[in-house]
């Protein structure tokens, strides 16, 4: 069996061949030793490309399954093919270099760091496929894992730095991890954003706050969209208008946010908008007016039934009908309201298990607001906004009918202004 000093002595042998002036651990051997361990190094370094790109990826590409593809796409194989050469340099090193030089110990210290820094960067290629198969299920619609897997990230890296300096400075990980304490207020600083994150991450999660996708709205940060990543540090906020937002995920947890998942998720959207009344068009109708309007369609059995509750009334209160000052009427704002709740329990796009009224807010001087409170059964923004107008564009047409006006500033006061000059 061949030894290590077997073979360094081989090795010597072949090099006092060319220059008889080479001795153990003399700066030529040395050199000497170090070029070959780089060549033997990178020999093997191309034989594992060579497998690599060959037979490994021609052995993925006929598989059936997705998750060595994504390993590949994340470069995971391409980072691991690195662990060879550093092995290689790892294992000749005590062969050709004797454990008493300085050379060795650089050269054994650097192959440990170089092996440490590839499997830090193989484990994230591999989280990152972890990542990215999660996304693909059910779960992740309910809770993202992308902050735990930053924070795995952040505590392999804090690992792989306390681990380097200790092997640099030949030092116990313990007894750096022991002077950490002297500089935890320098580092609660430096990863403030990164603590916060993480705590903000956990409630996130915990509580099911936000997910990616998510139609969130800060309106102290002009945000308007939806969550396109939600990460450890900071989350990406597509706007309606295609711009980028980030901000930190903290932010998430101690701001004032609306969330339009609960929209979403219920059978409609909110239509809540009201049209100014003009008071001056608000009457009591007589009955010319009323058979008019008892034709409209929805409404017919509305006035029917409150004609009969109205003579009701007068024949139990002695009232005549012709009483001007004393009888009871319908008023044109009213029967209104009554129509627009008739139309929209008819509309196709109106859910009616949820909450539909037509009500008057308190007048101003602007006049009656008339509000229609109802949901639309269609969520999609486009669709929304088409019937929320199909709605309101029917109410304004339908105004006259009902001889009513909106009130409008200008042509409210040019209505006076022609009344004025009639009277005159």
């Amino acid at each position: 069996m061949l030894t290590a000093a077997r073979f360094r002595e081989q090795f010597l042998s072949v090099l006092q061949e060319f220059d008889a002036g080479i001795v153990l651990n003399n700066p030529l051997y040395n050199t000497l030793a170090l070029a070959f361990i780089a060549v033997v190094a990178f020999a093997f370094h191309l034989g594992g490309r060579l497998f690599l790109h060959s037979v490994l990826t021609h052995w993925i590409t006929k598989t059936q399954t997705n998750w060595d593809n994504a390993l590949r796409e994340h470069g995971f194989f391409n980072r691991l093919i690195h662990l060879v050469p550093a092995l290689v340099v790892f294992l000749i090193t005590p062969i050709l270099l004797t454990d008493d030089s300085l050379l060795y110990a650089v050269v054994m210290k650097a192959a440990l760091l170089y092996l440490m820094l590839i499997a830090l960067v193989s484990t994230s290629a591999l989280l990152n496929t972890v990542e990215d198969w999660y996304n693909t299920t059910e779960f992740a619609q309910k809770a993202t894992i992308t902050g735990f897997v930053q924070v795995i990230k952040l505590l392999l890296a804090i690992l792989f730095i306390l681990l380097s300096v200790s092997l640099i400075v030949d030092r116990s990980p313990l007894l750096l991890l022991s002077g950490l304490t002297a500089i935890a207020a320098v580092l609660l600083l430096i990863f403030r954003d990164t603590i916060l994150g993480f705590v903000s991450g956990i409630q996130i999660t915990a509580n099911r706050l936000f997910k990616n996708g998510d139609w969130i709205q800060i309106d102290k940060f002009n945000v308007d969209g939806e969550i396109i990543e939600l990460g450890l540090t900071n989350v990406k906020v597509r706007n309606w208008d295609n711009t980028i937002s980030t901000l930190p995920t903290y932010n998430l947890t101690n701001e004032s946010i609306k969330n339009w998942r609960g929209m979403q998720e219920s059978g409609g959207r909110r239509i809540k908008r009201a049209i100014n009344i003009d008071i001056h068009s608000v009457k009591l109708y007589d009955n010319e007016s009323l058979k008019k309007v008892a034709k409209i369609r929805f409404i017919a059995a509305y006035i029917e039934s409150k004609i009969q509750e109205l003579q009701r009334y007068h024949k139990n209160n002695s009232i005549d009908e012709n009483d001007l000052l004393n009888r009871r009427a319908l008023t044109n704002i009213g029967t209104f309201r009554a129509y627009l709740e008739a139309y929209l329990t008819k509309h196709p796009k109106i859910n009616q298990e949820m909450t539909l009224m037509v009500r008057q807010l308190p007048p101003s001087e602007l006049g009656i607001p008339l509000e229609v409170y109802c949901f639309c059964s269609d969520k999609a923004w486009v669709n929304y906004e088409k019937v929320q107008a199909d709605i309101f564009d029917h109410i304004m047409a339908m105004l006259p009918l009902f001889e009513l006006r909106a009130y409008q500033r200008d042509s409210h006061l040019s209505a006076l202004t022609q009344i004025a000059h009639q009277n005159s």
